[in-house]
C-alpha cells in the first residue's frame, strides 16, 4: 500500500519533529496530543526549525510554507482514523502507550499501520495488545529528528512483509536512512548507547571525575560531538532512566542496572534541558554543571 497521510500521536520534541519531516517530503499529517498549548508550541517550534532551513538555504520559502500547510493538529485522537500510517510518539512509558492504542484503534481503517516511536519497549508486546499485529511495527526516529539521519525499523513476531516495505518506502522517501533491528529491548541504537551513558552517570556517582572532566574527556578523548552527560541532558533523564529499567528488567543483568544518581536526578525532578536542570543548571545564559 502506499501512505500518503500520516498521523502522528504526540506533538512533544519527537512528536512535532516527525512531522516536521514528513510534512516536507510531502505527506500530508495530523498531529495530536490532549494539550492545546503542546499543539501551539509544537507548530512554533516547527515553523522556527524550518525558518532555520530556509536561512541555511536547505529548503525554499516556497517548501516551507508548502509544508507547514500540510500540518494539521487535534486534541481528538478519532480524527486520526482516516490516515493510511500512525506514529505514536507518546512519552516512553508502556502503560501510556497501550492507552493510547486502546482509544484510537475503534476509528481506524482497516488497512492503517500502526507504529510506534518507543526507543525501547517490546514491539511484540505492544501489538499484542492491538487488533492488527500483523500491521504493527516500531518505527524509532532519532532525536532531533530533521538533523538525525537514522531510523530504527523493528518488526514483531506478527509483523508482515507488507508493513515493513510500506514503512521502508517512508523512510526512503523522507530522505533517510533504515536500519532493522531485532524485538528486543533497547534495539540496537539504545542497547549500546544508553549504558554508556548510565556508565558515565556512575563514574560521576564514583567520583572518578566531574561532569565537566566526563565530558570533555569524552568529546576529546573519543571524538563524540556531545560528552555522555551532555547528551543525557539533552535526551531526558526520565527517559534514559525508563529505558535502563527496560533493559534491566528485559535482559535480567546487573550491568543494566540504573546508577542510583540517575534515579535520584529524576525523583528530584532535575530532567536535563527541559526542566531546567540536570547534570547541568541551564536556567542562566551559559550551562553550569550541578556536579
Amino acid at each position: 500500500m502506499e501512505v500518503q497521510k500520516i498521523g502522528i500521536v504526540g506533538a512533544g520534541q519527537m512528536g512535532n519533529g516527525i512531522a516536521h519531516v514528513c510534512a516536507l517530503a510531502g505527506y500530508d499529517i495530523i498531529m495530536a496530543d490532549m494539550s492545546s498549548e503542546a499543539l501551539d508550541k509544537a507548530r512554533a517550534l516547527i515553523d522556527r526549525n524550518m525558518e532555520r532551513q530556509v536561512s541555511r538555504e536547505k529548503i525554499t520559502a516556497e517548501d516551507k510554507a508548502t509544508a507547514l500547510g500540510r500540518i494539521k493538529t487535534t486534541l481528538k485522537l478519532p480524527d486520526l482514523g482516516q490516515t493510511d500510517l500512525v506514529i505514536e510518539a507518546a512519552t516512553e512509558r508502556e502503560s501510556i502507550k497501550t492507552a493510547i492504542f486502546e482509544d484510537l484503534i475503534p476509528h481506524l481503517q482497516p488497512h492503517t499501520l500502526l507504529t510506534s516511536n518507543t526507543s525501547s519497549i517490546s514491539i511484540t508486546r505492544l501489538a499484542s495488545r492491538t487488533d492488527r499485529p500483523e500491521k504493527f511495527m516500531g518505527f524509532h526516529f532519532m532525536n532531533p529528528v530533521p538533523v538525525m539521519q537514522l531510523v530504527e525499523l523493528i518488526r514483531g513476531i506478527a509483523t508482515d512483509e507488507e508493513t515493513f516495505k510500506a514503512c521502508l518506502d517512508v523512510v526512503d522517501r523522507l530522505g533517510k536512512t533504515a536500519a532493522t533491528a531485532e524485538d528486543f529491548p533497547g534495539f540496537i541504537v539504545n542497547r549500546i548507547l544508553m549504558p554508556m551513558i548510565n556508565e558515565a552517570v556512575y563514574t560521576l556517582y564514583e567520583g572518578v571525575g566531574s561532569v565537566q572532566s566526563i565530558d570533555t574527556s569524552m568529546r576529546l578523548g573519543a571524538n563524540h560531538p556531545m560528552g555522555p552527560l551532555e547528551l543525557a541532558d539533552f535526551i531526558g533523564l526520565d527517559t534514559c532512566l525508563a529505558i535502563m529499567n527496560v533493559l534491566h528488567d528485559g535482559l535480567a543483568d546487573t550491568k543494566y542496572r540504573p546508577c542510583p544518581l540517575l534515579t535520584k536526578y529524576v525523583e528530584a525532578g532535575w530532567l536535563g534541558r527541559k526542566s531546567g536542570r540536570g547534570f547541568y543548571d541551564y536556567r542562566g545564559e551559559t550551562p553550569v554543571p550541578t556536579r
